[in-house]
């Protein structure tokens, strides 16, 4: 059975943390989609300016997590406080937590985990600026490469990413995770 995953981002997303494991997954076989706010396009950000324009798959409205076997959140800045103030991605996040799925998060991502209340308790890693955000939240921050907490799997930036593409596509082989929790 085909591996489906999907890719929540809006303008902002740091190029290279939504290219690097979109090709690393889709090499492995996996369809990959491009979820966002709303139709079209979205822009990403390239280190320190903008970068490319990517089509969005579909959008929140469209699809339900349901649809797919893992989530991953590239980070950047702008992208993921968008979507912390965007009840319907929190929603879409949660729902993959409950059904003991794999999420992936990287850099700032953990901003929108944050707002959907479902760190508490776990053990991560982000990006270090927001090293207290994570900690206030609940979670065990800890300064690694790669974490993962049953089939959660966070990584600090995008040197970091040959090591959280591994361990994203060894957790959606391993599938859904009974001790997962939202």
């Amino acid at each position: 059975m085909e591996k489906r995953i999907a890719i929540l981002a809006t303008n902002g997303f740091e190029e290279i943390e939504l290219t690097s494991p979109k090709e690393a997954m889709e090499k492995e076989g996996f369809k990959v989609d491009i979820v966002s706010l709303e139709k079209g396009k979205i822009k990403s950000w390239d280190t320190d300016n903008w970068g490319k324009d990517f089509d969005v798959d579909f959008t929140l409205d469209e699809v339900s997590a349901k649809d797919y076997n893992a989530l991953v959140l590239p980070g950047g800045v702008i992208n993921p406080d968008k979507l912390r103030r965007e009840e319907s991605a929190l929603i879409f996040v949660r729902d993959f937590f409950k059904q003991s799925k794999p999420v992936a998060a990287i850099c700032h991502a953990p901003w929108t985990l944050i707002s959907a209340d479902v760190v508490e308790g776990r053990t991560m890693t982000s990006f270090s600026s927001i090293r207290k955000d994570v900690e206030n939240a609940g979670a065990l921050w800890v300064d690694e490469e790669v974490v993962v907490d049953e089939a959660f799997v966070t990584s600090r930036n995008p040197d970091d990413l040959p090591a959280f593409n591994a361990k994203v596509i060894e957790e959606i082989k391993e599938g859904k995770h009974d001790l997962q929790h939202a």
